[in-house]
């Protein structure tokens, strides 16, 4: 079985801290996906401007349309997230 270190909470440090400092104002946690990528701060911030981008930026899709569309997607992959 695979197995990824997860930094903690309690241990994140630098630009790592930051993130998930972030992550937890933004929705109230830090996802088990945003601790895989902290191992590489860089790969993590892109991935999260990314998602900004998708999800906050001028559509034609409503913001409830375009997380409609990330749960048919996660349900669709058996993804809880």
């Amino acid at each position: 079985m695979e197995y990824i270190n997860l930094i903690e909470e309690a241990q994140a440090q630098g630009e790592s801290k930051r993130l998930y400092d972030e992550a937890n104002r933004r929705a109230g946690k830090v996802y088990n996906v945003v601790k895989c990528m902290s191992l590489a701060p860089h790969h993590l911030r892109a991935s999260i401007d990314l998602y900004l981008a998708v999800m906050y930026s001028e559509s034609p899709l409503t913001r409830k349309q375009r997380e409609m569309l990330g749960v048919v997607v996660s349900h669709t992959n058996h993804c809880h997230y």
